[in-house]
């Protein structure tokens, strides 16, 4: 039996190798977007495809990494042997976006297969109809790069160089796709050496018996952490935006199940797959379910593959949450960040105290590409930028900030990184003033970043989400501002594509400034219960304007920045007073439907409607003292009472209310100029 210490010693050596592996990777990538932004993520698995050992690493990168390399196992099965180099990208096979490229090279001792060291790096470009491959309107997959199933690039130490011919000729800049290749390769190998080392110090057994135990370990001491969670069911919905070819928010559904240790996490009635780029996979769907768990219940331990096992997730094959082929998966990062939020919501009646406010929602995938005449090779900029977290129990969130589940990530590309290698000038970048969502504790801010094109022309692809419905607050506490990407030409400001969001190849020419604007967190808890002293040092800051602290907050601020304490107590009286507090009722006109076109509608009284400025069919939340917002849109209903409001059963199921009680009901009708967060007009190109 291994003792305690050797146990920690081996854990911590598995781990080091893992952060030994980040590092070398970022000092030899080739591409920004590794060395820079650290767009990658690693892994350690033993034989099985089991996780072993990871470090600060992106969960959506790296768990799924397992799933593919059983998918590979499967088809290889025996043939699988020393000096072998395995790649693949397949959505389908574990994978998650075709851009996200996957090394995995097995270790051998002797015939014994020990361990399996391995990258999953996004990949600047692999082809596909827009410079970067990520775009917001692909309609399938082969619109979105090469895809590559689980195959061999190195066979018994051999490269197996047509393979990799193959690959690169379907790819912008070759000459990075082939760096980071290698650089990914010499990583593993790094890897492999350390591996070897460790063999060699504590022996083939120990090391077998010490990875089983971790990961015993890690599941007792996850299903204990679930056995905290009172037993029962916990229901949410969410939506995106759009899927890209449609306007039409696309609608998630979950509902948790706590039996005892274990959870069951069921996506039954989430929207069927779409033509847009939105699309994942079960691994992503597994992936996003098991970040929220363990990033609340487990947030301090290493991962292992041990804590996976108290958790079941399950999504209806042909759905935006199981995709089939040919489905487009460019957006993995979007959905799987709103399943986060539908679980996040579930989650926040049965722990009130231990889930935030929304985050920014979306990885913000922004390219401009083209040709830089002055190296004369093309060029892509890719930039990713960072958003605000939720507020939460204890304090505010943080602005400009690398939330819970995207790892080691940088906030955003160095200025100096970007205008040395590419055609770019960064004329600005600041945190997004009024941009955190209201709250007892407010979200952090978003940023605003504007880079201005040399080139003489080029090609701009957004994909994004939260730019429509924002980021939701908890508990009461307000929405964050959306996301927003645009451009300017000629000082007039417009909007790349149809959708906000969701853009693919607009022309940009010489001159042409583009605005990348980030998402705010939720606030958390009623924005009336602030601290006004709190309110009045973000205004001195600069984080929020003077009448922002007024119509949000209902602090009144003096000339001098100090708060009218008679003031704000006259303002907060007042709006709460005008607050949309309606009561449920158990009726509604004969064809009244909780759903259609794929969105929930809320039924109100035109003279609520009136009264409280809603308009029919615009969006909305239903606000509860505990818990997250349901978004909704709003039916006015001429047969309803005055000062009633319909729900629909699952809605009030939902909500946990019945007949009678009273719902607080808030707009989400945000035009042109709130939804890019200033006051000038937008145009759409």
């Amino acid at each position: 039996m291994i003792d305690p210490i050797t146990l920690e010693v081996i854990q911590e050596r598995l781990i080091s190798i893992v952060r030994e592996m980040r590092a070398t990777l970022a000092h030899v990538a080739h591409s920004s977007v590794l060395y820079e932004a650290r767009d990658f993520s690693c892994i350690i698995m033993n034989g099985k495809g089991e996780a072993v050992a990871q470090s600060a690493d992106n969960p959506g990168h790296i768990i799924p990494l397992p799933w593919s390399v059983r998918v590979a196992m499967e088809r290889f099965g025996d043939d699988i042997n020393p000096g072998d180099i395995l790649i693949i990208n397949d959505p389908y096979a574990g994978g998650t976006h075709l851009n996200d490229v996957a090394i995995v090279v097995p270790v051998f001792i002797g015939e014994d297969l020990v361990l399996l060291p391995a990258i999953r790096a996004h990949w600047a470009d692999v082809g596909g109809m827009t410079p970067g491959s990520l775009s917001g309107t692909s309609t399938e997959i082969f619109q979105e790069g090469v895809r590559i199933p689980p195959i061999k690039i190195y066979e018994r130490g051999e490269p197996v160089s047509g393979v990799m011919d193959l690959m690169f000729a379907n790819m912008r800049v070759e000459s990075e796709r082939r760096g980071d290749l290698q650089a990914m390769i010499e990583t593993c190998r790094t890897a492999e050496a350390r591996i070897r080392e460790l063999v060699e110090k504590f022996g083939l057994g120990t090391l077998f018996e010490a990875t089983g135990l971790l990961l015993d370990r890690t599941e007792t001491r996850m299903r204990r952490l679930i056995g905290t969670i009172p037993d029962g069911d916990y229901t949410f919905e969410d939506y995106l935006d759009a899927s890209g070819t449609s306007d039409d928010p696309v609608l998630l559904k979950t509902k948790l199940t706590v039996t005892g240790d274990s959870i069951a996490v069921d996506f039954t009635g989430s929207s069927p797959q779409v033509k847009g780029p939105i699309n994942a996979s079960l691994a992503v769907t597994t992936t996003a379910a098991f970040a929220i768990l363990k990033t609340v219940l487990d947030p301090d331990n290493p991962i292992n593959h041990g804590a996976f096992r108290p958790v079941t997730v399950t999504a209806p094959e042909g759905t935006i949450l199981n995709a089939r082929f040919p489905a487009p998966c460019g957006g993995f990062a979007e959905i799987r960040r709103r399943t986060q939020s539908v679980v996040m919501g579930a989650l926040s009646r049965a722990l009130p105290k231990a889930i935030a406010g929304d985050v920014k929602g979306s990885a913000n995938h922004c390219y401009v590409g083209g040709f830089n005449p002055e190296t004369g090779r093309h060029f892509i900029f890719y930039e990713y930028p960072a958003g605000g977290t939720g507020g939460y129990e204890e304090a505010d969130g943080s602005s400009a900030f690398r939330s819970f589940d995207e790892g080691d990530f940088s906030s955003i590309q160095p200025v100096e990184a970007i205008e040395n290698e590419f055609p770019i000038v960064i004329e600005r970048c600041a945190l997004r003033v009024d941009s955190g969502g209201p709250g007892r504790h407010r979200g952090g801010l978003g940023i605003v970043r504007e880079a201005r094109l040399l080139a003489d022309e080029a090609s701009y692809s957004v994909l994004s989400d939260r730019c429509v419905l924002p980021p939701f607050g908890l508990h009461g506490g307000s929405s964050g501002a959306p996301n927003s990407f645009t451009y300017r030409r000629n000082g007039e400001e417009l909007q790349p594509g149809a959708i906000p969001g969701k853009a693919t190849g607009t022309e940009l020419v010489a001159d042409d400034v583009v605005i990348m604007r980030s998402a705010g967190g939720g606030g958390f808890d009623d924005p009336l219960a602030r601290d006004p002293a709190a309110v009045a040092l973000d205004a001195a800051a600069g984080y929020i304007t003077v009448a922002h602290a007024a119509d949000a907050y209902g602090v009144v601020l003096g000339p001098d920045g100090s708060v009218d304490t008679a003031a704000t107590e006259v303002r907060r009286k007042a709006l709460e007073e005008a607050r949309c507090v309606l009561r449920v009722v158990a009726t509604a006109a004969a064809d009244a439907g909780e759903y259609e076109h794929g969105r929930r509608w809320v039924r109100i009284g035109a003279a609520s409607a009136r009264q409280h400025g809603f308009v029919d069919g615009a969006p909305l939340e239903v606000v509860l003292a505990v818990g997250a917002p349901l978004r909704a849109w709003t039916r006015v209903d001429n047969a309803l009472p005055a000062g009633g409001v319909w729900l629909g059963p699952e809605g009030s199921q939902i909500l946990g209310v019945g007949q009678g009680d009273k719902v607080w009901l808030r707009s989400l009708a945000l035009g042109p100029a709130e939804l890019r967060g200033d006051a000038e007009p937008r145009k759409v190109a």
